[in-house]
C-alpha cells in the first residue's frame, strides 16, 4: 500500500463535503475518483496532496514515495520552448550526460594515477547514467509531447504563447517525464484530442506505477480503472472494477438499499400498529407484549432512507414535424482562415433518423464546419443543400443562443411566448432548475448549468434536425447518462461533434472522421470505429498523405483524388459490384439487429416504467399499511427485475 485516506472529514461554511471518507491505494493500482459536479472530488484530492488540510482524518504515504499531482488548468510561466520546459525534468540526467563528455575530453590530457581516478569515475557516471535510462531521455521528451498532441514543428513554440490547455498539456507532458511513484491527476483529458486521450490511456495502462484519477470520461474510466472510488452525498466508497462495472454494482446496491429500506419501513409499521393494537385492549397480559414488542423494537437498527441523486432531469426530445428522407447534401466544401487550410472538396449526406457523429483532432476544422451548416460561418467553396421540412436545432459549446442579462425565466418565455408560467417552470424543472433558481441570471451560471439551459429551449423548438457541438461538455456523469438516452431516443436527425467516445458509442450510428483535410465514413459506433479505422487508413491514404480512390464502408462516398496506376478499370468495377454486395448484405444484416434491439429496448423500457411506478406506489404510506398489496407488489418487482436482468443480456449481446 502506498497511499492510505483514512476518516476524512471536510466542511465549508458548515456544510459537509466530505464525511468519513477512507480508501487506499496499491502499488501499481489504476484507480478512479467519480462523483457529480459540487461533490467533493477535486476537494478530497486537494487533501491528499496537502493543498487542503482535513478537519480530522489522516492523509498518509508509505515511506519513500515519490508523487505528482496534474491539476485541471495550469498556469506555466516560462521563457522556455515546449521542448526545452519538458527536458527540464530530465536535466540531472542531461547534466550527467555533459560530465561524461567532459571526463572523456579530460582523459585525453592526463595519465597514471589521475588517469586511473578519472576512469573509476567515468564508470561509475556511465552506470548511472544506464540506470536512469540516459541514453533514451531525448526520445523520451520527443515521445511524450508528440503523444500529447505536440507537432515537431511547436516544440520551438515559447510557453509564454500557448493557450491555457497547451500549458495544461506541457504541464501533463513533465509530470510523466517524472515517473513518480504514483500519478494523481484531475480531469487529464479536458484538453486531449482524441488520439492524445488514446495515447495517454495506453501509456497509463502500461505505466509501472499507480494512478489515482478524476474524470467524468467513463471510456478512459473503463480502459484504465481497475478500482472506482465514488464521492456521493458526503460519503466515499470503493468498487473493485472499472466504470461499467461500478455503474451495474451501484445500480444494484441502490435498488437493494431501497427495498431494504421499504421493507423496513413496512415491518415497522405494522409492528407499531401490533402494539397499538394490544395496549387499546387495556389488559395487563396484552399491555406486557405491547411493552416486549416495544423493546425489540427499539432495537431495531434503523436505516436510513437512501439519498438518491437527483435525476428529474429527464428530457423529451420529439420532433414537432418530420422531415424528408434526405436532410442534408454537402458537396466540394472548402475552407480556410487566412494561410490555416482546415478542408477541401468535402462531400457528405445525412439522412432521416441517423444519428451521426463528427471526430477529428483539433484544430480539423469540425466545430467550423458545424458554423457553416448552421449558417454561421461561410463557405470559401462548395454548397450546402437541406431536404424537405427540415428545420434545425442548434446548440454550441459557447451557448451563444443564451442571453447573460436574462433570467432563466425570462430566457424562456422571451423565446417561447404562448408557454404560461407553469410549463415555464416544468420545463426548467426538468433540468433541475426548481424554486428561486429559475430567477437566476444567465450570465451568473455555470459552464453545465447553461449547457442545460441550452438544451432546455433545443427541447422547447420545433426542431427535427439537431446540430450539437460537444454536448457533453461541463455535464457530469448523472447529466451526461441522462443526455444519452434522450438522444438515443430522439426519433429525428442528429448530427454533432465529440470528443466524448462513451457518449458517441451510445448514441451514434455513423461517425465522420474529419482526417487529411477530407471525411471518412463509418457506419457504426466508436467502437466500431476503432476497430476499421487503421484498415481503412492503410486503404485511403498513401504515404504522401494523398486520399487514395475508395468506396466506403456504406458506398456513399467515392474519393478520387489519387488513381493507382497498378489498378485496372474492370478490376476496379470489379471490386466496386463486390463491395456494393457485401455492403447491402452489411446493411439488411444491420437492419434486423437494429429490429431486435428496438424490440428489446421497448421492452426494457416498458419493464423499467413499471418498476419505477411501483417504487411510487412502495413509497406511498398507504401501501406501506396492505401487507398483502405490499407483498404483491415486491413480488412483482423482483419478478421485474428477473426479466430485466435477462433483457439486459439480451440487449449486450445485440449491441456488440
Amino acid at each position: 500500500m502506498i497511499l492510505n485516506v483514512h476518516n476524512i472529514c471536510k466542511s465549508f461554511d458548515g456544510k459537509d463535503i466530505l464525511s468519513g471518507g477512507s480508501f487506499h491505494i496499491e502499488n501499481n493500482e489504476k484507480a478512479a475518483i467519480v462523483g457529480i459536479n459540487g461533490a467533493g472530488k477535486t476537494t478530497l484530492l486537494k487533501i491528499i496532496i496537502g493543498e487542503l488540510s482535513a478537519d480530522d482524518g489522516e492523509v498518509t504515504f508509505s515511506k519513500d514515495v515519490t508523487w505528482g499531482y496534474l491539476a485541471q488548468n495550469q498556469n506555466i510561466t516560462s521563457d522556455n520552448t515546449i521542448y526545452d520546459e519538458l527536458a527540464e525534468v530530465k536535466k540531472d540526467v542531461i547534466s550527467l550526460e555533459q560530465s561524461i563528455r567532459d571526463a572523456e575530453e579530460q582523459m585525453k590530457h592526463v595519465s597514471g594515477a589521475e588517469l586511473e581516478q578519472l576512469m573509476d569515475r567515468y564508470t561509475r557516471m556511465n552506470e548511472e547514467f544506464q540506470r536512469a535510462s540516459g541514453y533514451a531521455w531525448k526520445s523520451e521528451v520527443t515521445g511524450i509531447a508528440k503523444g500529447l498532441g505536440f507537432l515537431d514543428e511547436e516544440l520551438d513554440k515559447k510557453i509564454s504563447t500557448l493557450s491555457g490547455g497547451q500549458k495544461t498539456r506541457v504541464a501533463l507532458g513533465k509530470l510523466l517525464l517524472q515517473k513518480p511513484d504514483l500519478i494523481i491527476l484531475d480531469e487529464p483529458t479536458n484538453h486531449l484530442d482524441m488520439s492524445s486521450i488514446r495515447w495517454l490511456e495506453n501509456y497509463l495502462l502500461n505505466y509501472k506505477g499507480a494512478v489515482l484519477i478524476v474524470s467524468h470520461d467513463r471510456y478512459f474510466l473503463d480502459k484504465i480503472a481497475g478500482k472506482i472510488i465514488e464521492v456521493e452525498n458526503t460519503k466515499v466508497s470503493s468498487f473493485i472494477g472499472n466504470y461499467s462495472a461500478y455503474a451495474v454494482k451501484k445500480e444494484q446496491l441502490r435498488v437493494s438499499q431501497w427495498n431494504a429500506y421499504i421493507k423496513q419501513q413496512a415491518e415497522i409499521k405494522h409492528q407499531e400498529e401490533v402494539i397499538a393494537k394490544l395496549k387499546s385492549f387495556n389488559r395487563e397480559k396484552s399491555i406486557k407484549r405491547a411493552e416486549s414488542r416495544e423493546k425489540m423494537l427499539d432495537k431495531i437498527e434503523v436505516l436510513d432512507k437512501p439519498i438518491t441523486i437527483d435525476d428529474r432531469m429527464k428530457i423529451s426530445l420529439k420532433p414537432s414535424c418530420e422531415s424528408g428522407n434526405d436532410v442534408l447534401e454537402a458537396e466540394g466544401l472548402s475552407k480556410s482562415f487566412g494561410n490555416e487550410h482546415l478542408f477541401s472538396e468535402l462531400n457528405f449526406s445525412v439522412k432521416k433518423g441517423e444519428h451521426v457523429a463528427i471526430i477529428g483532432d483539433n484544430g480539423t476544422g469540425k466545430t467550423t464546419l458545424l458554423k457553416i451548416i448552421n449558417g454561421i460561418e461561410t463557405l470559401d467553396e462548395g454548397k450546402i443543400d437541406f431536404g424537405v421540412k427540415v428545420h434545425i436545432g442548434y446548440y454550441d459549446q459557447e451557448h451563444h443562443v443564451l442571453h447573460d442579462e436574462k433570467s432563466l425565466f425570462e430566457e424562456i418565455s422571451d423565446d417561447y411566448p404562448t408557454l404560461n408560467n407553469t410549463e415555464i417552470r416544468n420545463t426548467l424543472a426538468a433540468f433541475l432548475f426548481t424554486g428561486d433558481d429559475v430567477f437566476k441570471r444567465i450570465g451568473d451560471l455555470s459552464g453545465g448549468e447553461k449547457g442545460r439551459v441550452s438544451l432546455a429551449k433545443l427541447m422547447l423548438s420545433d426542431a427535427n434536425f439537431l446540430i450539437l457541438d460537444e454536448p457533453t461538455n461541463h455535464l457530469d456523469i448523472t447529466s451526461k447518462e441522462i443526455l444519452e438516452t434522450a438522444i438515443s431516443g430522439y426519433e429525428g436527425t442528429v448530427l454533432y461533434v465529440s470528443h466524448d467516445r462513451y457518449f458517441i458509442n451510445r448514441t451514434a450510428t455513423r461517425i465522420l472522421d474529419l482526417t487529411h483535410g477530407q471525411m471518412v465514413n463509418y457506419i457504426g459506433n466508436y467502437d466500431y470505429y476503432i476497430e476499421h479505422v487503421d484498415e481503412q487508413m492503410n486503404r485511403l491514404f498513401g504515404t504522401s498523405g494523398n486520399l487514395q480512390n475508395a468506396t466506403l464502408a456504406d458506398g456513399s462516398y467515392k474519393y478520387a483524388d489519387t488513381v493507382p496506376s497498378s489498378v485496372s478499370e474492370p478490376e476496379d468495377k470489379a471490386d466496386g459490384a463486390l463491395d456494393w454486395k457485401a455492403q447491402k448484405e452489411a446493411q439488411a444484416k444491420k437492419r434486423k439487429l437494429e429490429a431486435a434491439l428496438k424490440k428489446c429496448e421497448d421492452e426494457i423500457a416498458k419493464l423499467e416504467e413499471r418498476d419505477s411506478e411501483i417504487n411510487d406506489l412502495l413509497a406511498d404510506p398507504a401501501i406501506g399499511t396492505d401487507l398483502a398489496k405490499l407483498r404483491k407488489l415486491t413480488d412483482e418487482q423482483s419478478e421485474i427485475q428477473e426479466k430485466l436482468s435477462a433483457l439486459y443480456d439480451e440487449w449486450a449481446e445485440l449491441q456488440e
